[in-house]
């Protein structure tokens, strides 16, 4: 018998856990019906202070968390949570620390600014659930992000975790919605993002961190790329149009898990393809 295909989703917002939006929607159904069309998933997504911990019914994986991830030369313990949609039948796995997790808001703060420490979040968490995968042991054959703060998965599954063999043939599949950010990140930010295996030519978007500039980076690691929302920054629609890599277009509601699970078979037949 095949064994099943495994489809790691990383999500930046998931319904019900946030107010619901077309990228939240997509994060609670999407694994759903990818897992009902007979592939095995797993999903992680940021614990944001804001998500109610006792009626959602999260809960600390002991044997996962303890992990301390140094960025900026900073220690932040890694804390891994868990909680079920039982009517799903599926597992959310939750990337948790306290300096960048406990804040009552989401990305932008109380007056709608944007979190100065955004760009570290996105670290810590594209890495913290890296980390785990790997403590689960569980190689996934794809890996699909939604939304800027999983762009950094990319580089470091191509990288920073290309030699580990529970990533070692592992697809990348981003993503793109309408979730532009409107400020910079930090100066620093092409340095704090630096592992093993990551060389100064792979940085060069990083060093203007833009909206705009991380998601190209996105892209350019990424194996295929999926227009998430019918309204995209023209600057990244007209840089999807000159790559040579598979290009899924914006789907509705009703025909996308179809369409998504074909583009995940036929990205990874490519795959076979080329490695024969």
């Amino acid at each position: 018998m095949m064994e099943k295909t495994k489809v790691l989703f990383v999500q930046q917002e998931i319904t019900p856990y946030l107010k619901d939006t077309h990228m939240g929607i997509i994060g609670r159904y999407l694994p759903q019906g990818i897992q009902e069309k007979g592939k095995e998933i797993r999903t992680f997504m940021p614990r944001y202070g804001c998500i109610n911990e006792r009626r959602n019914q999260l809960h600390e994986v002991i044997r996962l968390s303890g992990m301390n991830l140094i960025i900026n030369d900073t220690d932040h313990p890694l804390i891994i949570k868990v909680a079920s949609i039982q009517s799903a039948r599926m597992q959310i796995y939750f990337i948790d620390n306290e300096d960048y997790f406990q804040r009552k808001s989401v990305l932008y703060d109380s007056g709608n600014k944007f979190f100065k420490d955004n760009d570290e979040r996105a670290i810590f968490f594209a890495r913290g659930v890296l980390e785990t995968v790997k403590k689960l042991g569980w190689s996934p054959d794809i890996v699909h992000c939604h939304g800027w703060i999983t762009s950094l998965l990319p580089i470091y599954l191509k990288k920073a975790f290309v030699d580990n063999p529970i990533f070692s043939d592992t697809k990348i599949i981003y993503s793109i919605y309408n979730d532009d950010f409107p400020i910079q990140f930090n100066k620093n930010f092409a340095d704090k993002i630096m592992l093993p295996g990551i060389k100064e030519s792979d940085i060069e978007h990083y060093k203007k961190p833009s909206f705009v500039n991380i998601t190209k980076a996105a892209i350019d690691f990424s194996d295929g790329v999926i227009i998430g929302s019918p309204d995209i920054n023209s600057d990244i629609i007209n840089y999807v149009n000159q790559i040579d890599k598979p290009v899924l277009e914006f789907k509705s509601m009703d025909t996308y898990i179809d369409s998504y699970n074909e583009f995940y078979d036929e990205i990874l037949v490519n795959e076979k393809i080329l490695s024969n």
